[in-house]
């Protein structure tokens, strides 16, 4: 099977959009009595639900898009010194966003003095405000900067009005855990490092691969202990699990990239490739429980295994077989990510600071109810990204 290469893999967008349209439905669901196959397993279990896998699923297709990223600012004859800055850049805005995030946990109002949802909302429009794509060329360029320091401002304000714990131990913003965008952010660091530095040598980055799956391997016991003291910020890595999944999608990103003009041969190297990491789920499960909570290799290559042959599936249903009518709700989310990922937050902070009752599928405690509402929910939200797409609000980190 052919390809003209100036043609997008519409599979790349729509399986990123499918996993932040599945993200925004599990986060949204939460009722008593929802089916256990679409929630969270919890720490002490031995297993996954849908929730499970979606985190997964994204930092895959994390991996698998770098490739294609990185070659499209090379045809922008961007140098060495570019790429590498970008990494940095952007893994630092990940990392800074998804502190904040997480620090909205412990936020304390009565020590703050503001309002903990007006101060959510103000650091989301700040984030909005910083890293929003603004069109190039406009006449309207200089408004754009301006808006840009605003929103500098805004979240140096935000940090600086911060307060948690309590009025004998009063506390500032710190990095409990990184969040779901610092996890992106150090998974990202590592794949995009080891794509600049190993180029589309597939060999080699899988033995990155192999070397994160070992790292996390380890981690499950105490001969990490000694990096203890780093481990507060340098966590995720030394844990290997979340690089190593965004390692296996940017290997199966440059197989791609390799053999675009034929997805068939594509289709035959990674079909075994994602059937053996569910084999090795199920070998390694002797040892470590599938856990998400835990951060298992067993889970993680499970996880692995069902995003290739996700992936493949689409491949051959999206950009073989050419049936695509049933994937155009998911390509805003796909193309939108982190806009589309955001958003919803904002939205769900006016709702509890108002106290409006908009939610009301979440408190009838009817399970039918609940799961409609929240895919209702996501469709909404995935809906809400194409049309600030479509005025020019988009996060571009």
């Amino acid at each position: 099977m052919k390809k003209d290469n100036s043609t997008r893999i519409l599979s790349i967008d729509i399986m990123r959009g499918l996993t932040l349209f599945l993200m925004l439905f599990v986060n949204d669901l939460y009722v008593p009595g929802v089916p256990k196959w679409l929630v969270h397993t919890s720490i002490s279990e031995d297993g996954m639900g849908l929730a499970d896998w979606v985190f997964p699923g994204f930092l895959f297709m994390v991996g698998l898009s770098i490739p294609f990223a990185f070659m499209a600012r090379k045809k922008r004859a961007e140098s060495n010194t570019q790429l590498l800055l970008h990494i940095l850049t952007r893994t630092f805005s990940l990392l800074l966003i998804g502190f904040f995030m997480v620090n909205m946990e412990n936020y304390n109002v009565e020590l703050a003095k503001i309002d903990k949802y007006l101060w959510a909302i103000l650091v989301y429009l700040s984030v909005f405000l910083i890293w929003n794509k603004y069109p190039k060329g406009h006449k309207s360029f200089s408004i754009f900067k301006l808006l840009k320091l605003v929103g500098i401002i805004g979240l140096l304000s935000m940090a600086f009005f911060y307060r948690s714990g309590t009025s004998e131990d009063i506390g500032w913003m710190s990095t409990s855990w990184w969040g779901i965008l610092g996890l992106i952010g150090w998974g990202y660091l590592v794949s995009s490092l080891t794509h600049f530095w190993l180029k589309d040598r597939a060999l080699a980055i899988a033995v990155v691969w192999t070397v994160f799956v070992s790292l996390n391997v380890l981690a499950q016991t105490s001969f990490l202990d000694f990096l203890s003291p780093i481990k507060s910020i340098f966590g995720v890595i030394i844990n290997g699990n979340v690089p190593s999944i965004v390692l296996s999608g940017l290997l199966i990103g440059v197989l791609l990239k390799k053999h675009q003009n034929s997805y068939a041969r594509f289709l035959a190297i990674i079909v075994p490739i994602g059937l053996v990491c569910i084999l090795l789920a199920l070998v390694m499960r002797n040892w470590f429980t599938i856990s998400k909570l835990m951060g298992t290799p067993s889970w993680a290559m499970l996880c692995n295994g069902l995003s290739i042959l996700l992936f493949a599936l689409l491949l051959y249903v999206l950009d073989i077989k050419k049936w695509r009518k049933w994937s155009i709700p998911f390509l805003p989310a796909g193309q939108n990510s982190l806009t589309t990922y955001l958003a919803p937050d904002i939205l769900y902070y006016l709702i509890w600071g108002l106290n409006l009752n908009i939610l009301f599928y979440k408190q009838a405690e009817i399970p039918w109810l609940a799961v409609m509402g929240s895919i209702v929910w996501a469709f909404a939200m995935i809906g809400l990204a194409a049309v600030l797409a479509q005025i020019h609000i988009r996060l571009k980190l």
